[in-house]
């Protein structure tokens, strides 16, 4: 009997006893404001003065239409109403909210509102209790820009208790000492609580002493060896970076940049890679959202936001135009428009199946696809889900028919292909309280990671999951703040947990602010699958235990600091809505992260840059905390997306401010005007 089929059996634990009556719409506990946003516009938040109102785009646009921030007020409607007696007070209750004292201030207006940056600085001055926001019915914001209109987020009350996860988990603990999640020492010394080093267990291999030390001694020593900060190598590319991954057998890397194109190294030597290909999203949206190898290394399909994907193979001697797999084609008439649909979609996550003949993909349009690649067509569509799929991935390295999907309705939902007459989900994952970022499969059919946008990684078991039938009768909005991971920082003392999470541990300490960051398991190979980790919008990547302790912290914003030269004309102005006071500073924000499978090394990729305008990928290996070393190359060496030497990188980097711009600026901005003209409909500002 599979695990699927005795979690769908077994009933989880009801936590009722922890909350009070959910399905009541009508009373304190009412609907949470339902708007749609677009994940993969990312922005960096801001901080409000306020302590009551907050403001933030939430809608989102179907015609396809770039709308600029900066288009102006024309059709806005401004109507201010002041009292005459002392400032009043607001009383905010659940569902349902009593102002007394001043009038509020409305304000209502089209589509032109949304995102315009003198209204936030407006807004974000008199952000006092009176101020409300109302949108008219015909606000919508387009699939890629990710401005939409202001309004109100509804905070939580303080909790005098913390209510954080316990750390360190008592089910964590039970993971790492099952075996599954690395070795554990025969013997460790309680009273000193001293760690072996590396020297020590080499000597003890070796002599043959505390016992076997074949097998489980390599494994120990290798999920010891923990990557530092220190970078091996820096690659600058003059766009940000958007995701990156070894293949499994850790020959190949590649890396996706927000210039539509995706850069190919050969990493059979993880020490030294060598510069592979570099193919091309030809009229993509916005960036390239993700990017995934066929599991023989021969193909890599690669998404924007939009329903086609592109299948380019591998080989440097195959140059020609990559493959359109249209994902809208579901045969009998060739598009979804015969099945109720709309074609018009963006695609944020795919990934290829165990046997590569499938690819199964996460839209904006609440739903998830599987493409068969052999007759070139969609053979499922599954609208399961009431917000944007932002992460999608097989259950099983060996089978197709498990699938998962994570959405920014805060749910993973469980897909089983073999029973889907009645088209619902095998079970739900339900634990976030805000919406899911990222979800990552271990491969053995059991366990699952994901990232969620209230500031937690989580780890499920397939034989936890909550049954469909309980899941039905929970409102997974009743639970969510609809907090904007774009524009604010989450405000830790308002987390409050998920009375119905089914998740087994919850890590805390990494940000997922900006953008949709990704986490994931540790491989088994060059870590004996000891550890999670995550990228992170403060520029780091967080190693965490099974328990929910910190084992390891790669600072990729310190190692890259100021790394190259400071150029004020690139890609100016690209970000209306961005922290002024961070626009002109060095900041890192790394998105996603891989570990080598068969060494010590894990490669970073980045917003990185002055103002956060470019980006990077960073090679870390472990070194024993040596801040330097005497190989060839050395330590921190800058090179472009070609991996080649570049003296202008070394320029001091405050030193083109007050300069004419020179060659390295002229050729930054012409490369720049090159990729802009390999699609003409693209909005210059898009970049």
């Amino acid at each position: 009997m599979s695990a699927l089929d005795n979690a769908t059996r077994s009933e989880s634990p009801d936590p009722s006893i922890h909350a009070s009556n959910i399905y009541d719409t009508g009373g304190a506990e009412g609907e949470w404001v339902d708007e749609e946003d677009d994940d993969d516009m990312d922005f960096e938040p801001t901080t409000d003065d306020s302590e009551d109102v907050e403001f933030f785009d939430l809608q989102e646009d179907d015609d396809g239409d770039f709308h600029d921030a900066e288009d102006g007020l024309s059709g806005v409607e401004i109507e201010f109403s002041m009292d005459d007696g002392e400032s009043g007070t607001q009383e905010e209750e659940v569902g349902n909210e009593t102002e007394t004292g001043d009038s509020p201030v409305q304000i209502a207006g089209p589509g032109q509102i949304r995102g315009h940056a003198g209204l936030r600085r407006i807004f974000a001055d008199h952000g006092g209790a009176g101020v409300r926001v109302t949108l008219g019915d015909d606000d919508d914001n387009n699939l890629e820009d990710g401005y939409g209109g202001l309004a109100r987020r509804r905070r939580r009350p303080k909790s005098t208790t913390s209510q954080l996860p316990k750390i360190p988990s008592e089910e964590g603990e039970k993971l790492m000492e099952s075996g599954v999640f690395g070795s554990n020492e025969y013997y460790q010394d309680v009273l000193k609580k001293r760690k072996t080093k590396l020297a020590r267990r080499l000597m003890s291999r070796e002599l043959g002493i505390k016992g076997d030390y074949s097998q489980r001694a390599n494994a120990l020593i290798s999920q010891g060896l923990i990557p530092s900060s220190n970078a091996d190598t820096i690659i600058h590319y003059n766009s940000r970076c958007y995701s990156g991954q070894f293949s499994e057998d850790g020959n190949f890397f590649f890396s996706c940049a927000q210039d539509f194109k995706v850069r190919m190294y050969d990493t059979s030597n993880p020490y030294r890679w060598k510069y592979y290909k570099t193919v091309v999203y030809p009229y993509g949206q916005w960036t390239i959202t993700d990017a995934t190898l066929s599991p023989d290394n021969r193909y890599l399909a690669y998404s924007s936001i939009r329903s086609i994907v592109c299948l380019s193979p591998t080989d440097p001697g195959e140059s020609g135009e990559p493959w359109r797999l249209d994902f809208s084609d579901m045969g009998a008439g060739g598009s979804r428009r015969a099945y109720g649909g709309h074609s018009h979609f963006g695609i944020y996550s795919i990934r290829f199946s165990g046997d590569g003949r499938e690819i199964v993909a996460g839209t904006s349009d609440h739903s998830v696809y599987v493409y068969d690649i052999e007759s070139r067509r969609s053979i499922l569509r599954i609208p399961g889900h009431d917000d944007d799929v932002n992460a999608v991935c097989f259950g099983d390295t060996s089978s197709p028919h498990i699938l998962y999907s994570g959405s920014d309705d805060t749910q993973i939902k469980v897909w089983d292909r073999r029973s889907m007459g009645d088209s619902r989900e095998a079970g739900v994952f339900m634990g976030h309280t805000e919406g899911v970022t990222y979800v990552d499969s271990k491969g053995d059919g059991r366990y699952v990671l994901s990232n969620g946008k209230e500031q937690t990684m989580k780890l499920w078991d397939l034989r936890k999951m909550m049954p469909t039938e309980k899941a039905s009768k929970l409102h997974p909005r009743n639970y969510t703040t609809q907090f904007d991971y774009r524009f604010m920082a989450y405000p830790e003392e308002h987390y409050q947990p998920h009375p119905y999470d089914c998740s087994l541990v919850t890590y805390r300490g990494h940000r997922v602010l900006k953008t949709l960051i990704r986490c994931h398991f540790s491989p088994p190979g060059s870590t004996n699958s000891r550890y999670v980790y995550s990228g992170s919008e403060d520029g780091s990547v967080y190693i965490y235990n099974m328990d929910g302790t910190l084992a390891g912290k790669v600072d990729v914003e310190h190692a890259t600091h100021n790394s190259r030269p400071r150029d004020p004309d690139l890609y100016a102005n690209t970000y209306a809505m961005d922290d002024r006071r961070s626009r002109g500073s060095w900041k890192t924000c790394v998105r996603d992260a891989s570990w080598h499978p068969n060494a010590p090394v894990i490669a970073a990729t980045s917003w990185n840059g002055w103002g956060m305008s470019t980006g990077t990928c960073t090679v870390h290996s472990w070194n024993d905390g040596a801040g330097d070393d005497e190989a060839e190359p050395e330590m921190g060496s800058r090179v472009d997306q070609r991996l080649e030497y570049d003296e202008d990188l070394y320029d001091d980097p405050r030193s083109r401010i007050s300069r004419e711009p020179s060659q390295y600026t002229s050729r930054l901005r012409s490369q720049r005007v090159a990729a802009a003209t390999a699609d003409d409909d693209v909005d210059e500002e898009t970049w």
